[in-house]
């Protein structure tokens, strides 16, 4: 009796510390947009940059007077169009090795990270998932998306994956 007696006090207190890092969701407002996968938001005087988790959108260039990936400026000026200057809540899954928050976009309440992927200006995220993301409406979206073959999926046989090309360019 007492091993369930401990195990019920600890129950509730895992799931206490655990819920805040995957259900954490406040608003904010948008004050730019970085690249079609990431923003800048300011809450109350601080800023917090935003990876817009389960997508990867086309890569912009990191050189001046270099092009980017095709499709990487629009996707970055449609996501400026859903999100820039707007309040926004952010449901976070925590931060990726580079500091940035990982987090679902709201809009009054529309997802705008499944957006991206409607419209063909992102794709899901192939590396490792953020824990507890339901990826299914990401991949149906995407397969919708390859179907009408609209934005990045136009490109056909010629589209090369942001990962792809994130690596073609380091080397």
């Amino acid at each position: 009796m007492n091993a369930m007696k401990r195990l019920s006090q600890i129950i509730p207190i895992t799931i206490f510390i655990a819920i805040p890092a995957i259900c954490f969701a406040s608003q904010l407002r948008v004050v730019r947009v970085t690249d079609g996968d990431t923003i800048k938001v300011v809450n109350n005087g601080k800023s917090s940059i935003i990876r817009l988790v389960g997508i990867d959108a086309p890569e912009t260039s990191k050189k001046k007077n270099q092009p980017g990936q095709p499709f990487s400026r629009k996707s970055t000026k449609h996501l400026a169009n859903l999100v820039l200057n707007k309040s926004v809540e952010v449901k976070s899954y925590g931060t990726d090795r580079y500091g940035r928050t990982l987090g679902v976009v709201f809009v009054g309440g529309k997802n705008m990270n499944l957006e991206m992927v409607k419209v063909g200006l992102a794709e899901v995220y192939r590396g490792r998932p953020a824990r507890d993301l339901d990826l299914e409406p990401y991949w149906n979206a995407e397969t919708e998306a390859k179907k009408t073959e609209i934005g990045i999926w136009s490109l056909g046989d010629k589209y090369i994956s942001p990962r792809k090309w994130r690596r073609m360019q380091k080397k």
